[in-house]
């Protein structure tokens, strides 16, 4: 397989260690074996920065981990969403993220471990991270947290969520939305440009949208961001938008934030050069990662000081 020679050094060192692995692809395992082939990677992200505290309750039924920065509060609250394409991935394989946001963004970080699909299908996954968003900001003090100061974000499918929760959910200061999916027709020309050897493919995704939209229309905004009428967004929050060069979603990501600066949203859209899907999660094998981490912590820092 040929890849790009403008990726970043650290990626094409990940790539091709996967390419030696081999293994089934995601899309031809039974959901449950592709979570756990999902969760063996992420035991390779190490715990994430230390922090306070971290406590896990439910929240509206909903299994959460509640992780607290050091210092004195109340603090701002981040809602986060973890990745996965709504079939994989955990909120416990998610927590070195939510640490690392926590320490730097000295905010408390809670890490929604909504049900997945296909056993619990759209709109399932999204009524979850709604129900815990509304309790967050509305019960904030209870965590320690201050209920004026909440940002909802998330990556990927997390990212997808996050885009929904703060159009429809009220109150939130940012969101952070890390290469989100927008368009579940998956119908960008990155789809094609990026869908064979960088991570995500073409063929995954269309087997993540499957299992998650059933017979639900694809260009539902509740499930595609992008088919949101460009009203419809005004008076959203500040948006951080992070896109990667090598992703497939990355035009989609990119599509949102420009529709979301149309609707006079102010936009913070960075593409990572060189970088694939998924990057900005793997700041122990991809030191762009961090990077990453790093502007999402100065956006919710700016965002609670405001």
């Amino acid at each position: 397989m040929t890849r790009s020679d403008r990726l970043d050094p650290a990626v094409a060192t990940l790539l091709n260690l996967l390419d030696q692995a081999g293994g089934v692809p995601l899309f031809e395992m039974a959901p449950a074996d592709a979570r756990h082939a999902f969760g063996a990677l992420n035991q390779m992200l190490g715990e994430g920065a230390p922090v306070a505290s971290v406590t896990q309750r439910d929240i509206e039924g909903v299994p959460v981990y509640v992780n607290t920065p050091e210092g004195d509060g109340p603090f701002g609250v981040l809602v986060w969403i973890h990745g996965g394409g709504w079939v994989i991935g955990s909120a416990r394989e998610a927590q070195a993220t939510a640490r690392d946001l926590a320490a730097e963004a000295r905010c408390i970080v809670v890490n929604v471990d909504y049900r997945l699909a296909p056993e619990h299908p759209f709109p399932t996954p999204l009524e979850d991270c709604e129900a815990v968003a509304r309790w967050v900001l509305a019960n904030a003090a209870e965590l320690g947290g201050d209920p004026a100061r909440v940002a909802v974000g998330g990556d990927s499918a997390g990212g997808n969520l996050s885009a929904v929760v703060a159009r429809d959910v009220p109150g939130f200061v940012a969101q952070l939305l890390v290469y989100p999916v927008t368009d579940c027709t998956l119908s960008h020309p990155s789809i094609e440009e990026n869908g064979e050897g960088y991570f995500l493919d073409r063929a995954t995704m269309q087997w993540f949208v499957d299992l998650y939209l059933g017979d639900a229309a694809r260009d539902h905004p509740r499930a595609s961001p992008l088919a949101c009428a460009t009203e419809a967004l005004a008076g959203l929050p500040p948006a951080t938008v992070i896109t990667a060069e090598f992703d497939p979603l990355r035009d989609e990501g990119e599509a949102y934030a420009a529709k979301l600066s149309d609707a006079g949203v102010d936009v913070a859209l960075t593409r990572y050069d060189g970088q694939i899907h998924g990057f900005a999660t793997m700041p122990t094998l991809i030191p762009a990662g961090a990077d990453a981490t790093a502007q999402l912590a100065a956006s919710l820092r700016r965002a609670f000081s405001a």
